[in-house]
């Protein structure tokens, strides 16, 4: 079942929300570990005004238990959704600074994840494809993304939804290609 996530769900979505940014939730948080991003990522995931709080997320779950996660929002509100991230980074890295990823115009997939142990379910597709009718409720004519050049097993799974290469990307010091769908 897939459901928009709500602050009590943060134990298991922030992991997934960790596992999906990877080095660059490492890199955010300045740990070492995914587990010490922990605690940098439930603050935001439990409050609006962000672009990794709760709104902006559905959740898949599999006998009352997340297993899935993705996250997106307007990608013309990313300045304001990253504000209060970019100042809490800031405050142990004083000089760190982001690329856009998105633009105004597209809803952005900022996080996708399924835990290990349910891939290759479909979890993931179904999770892309309620994101884009969301998306196109809302009127978005197009939802984008980034995907490392380096991952060609998660640029297949976009491509195999409907996502069409439509540039690249630098992003926290890798390429990424920026991917698009058109929703509407």
């Amino acid at each position: 079942m897939i459901r928009h996530a709500v602050p009590a769900d943060s134990p298991a979505a922030v992991p997934l929300i960790i596992l999906a940014m990877d080095q660059i939730a490492l890199s955010f948080a300045n740990v070492d570990k995914p587990e010490e991003a922990v605690p940098f990522f439930k603050s935001f995931f439990e409050t609006e005004g962000n672009q990794y709080g709760y709104q902006n997320t559905l959740v898949f779950e599999e006998d009352a238990e997340i297993v899935g996660l993705i996250l997106g929002y307007d990608g013309g509100k990313l300045h304001e959704l990253r504000q209060p991230v970019l100042k809490e980074i800031r405050k142990s890295q004083p000089d760190y600074t982001l690329s856009n990823e998105t633009e105004a115009g597209e809803f952005y997939i900022d996080c996708l994840a399924v835990s290990q142990e349910h891939h290759g379910k479909g979890i993931a597709k179904k999770l892309i494809r309620a994101l884009c009718d969301h998306a196109a409720s809302l009127g978005y004519k197009k939802v984008g993304l980034i995907v490392d050049q380096v991952n060609p097993k998660a640029r297949k799974l976009y491509e195999d939804v409907g996502f069409q290469v439509f540039g690249e990307k630098d992003f926290v010091g890798h390429r990424y290609d920026h991917m698009v769908r058109e929703v509407l």
